[in-house]
């Protein structure tokens, strides 16, 4: 009797975890078609760089970003060049950041856009630490080439890996 009642609850929890297996990987598909319908405009291809505008001791918290937000290297966040400021919905401060779709050496992840600069000619975007680290887990490279970055549409994303 105390046998089939443990193989009757081995046998519920194996099915469970198995339900709850095939259910993330169908969110997963979901989010990422998801995302690539949401992606509004043509792409926009260029050079990638990482910057971290934090100076210990400047300021508590680290510096305000564009959007206001203080500047955190463990989000999922990124600085659009400043002449593409119009095309991710403004960056302005106190607005509300802008997500994006950023395409690189086979990865996918969402970022969101809280942050302007005149980066370096080539480059069109710059990623906080956490994110550079998905495409360039080192940090050995300081450029990726070839960079897609597409705004989305609407502003209630989760920022990270796509698919």
């Amino acid at each position: 009797m105390l046998f089939r009642s443990s193989a009757a609850i081995c046998g519920a929890v194996v099915a469970l975890a198995v339900s709850v297996t095939v259910a993330r990987c169908e969110a997963a598909g979901v989010h990422s078609s998801a995302v690539v319908n949401a992606a509004s405009g043509e792409a926009i291809v260029g050079a990638a760089s990482t910057y971290n505008p934090f100076k210990p001791g400047k300021e508590e918290g680290g510096p305000k970003t564009a959007s206001g937000e203080r500047y955190d290297p463990s989000v999922w966040s990124a600085a659009i060049k400043t002449n593409l400021r119009k095309k991710f919905g403004g960056v302005q401060f106190g607005a509300k950041p802008k997500y994006a779709l950023v395409e690189a050496v086979g990865k996918k992840v969402i970022v969101k856009i809280n942050d302007v600069g005149p980066l370096r000619p080539g480059r069109i975007i710059d990623f906080n630490e956490r994110t550079m680290r998905h495409f360039d887990p080192s940090l050995e490279r300081g450029v990726i080439p070839d960079v897609k970055v597409r705004p989305l549409a609407g502003g209630d994303w989760t920022a990270g890996p796509v698919g």
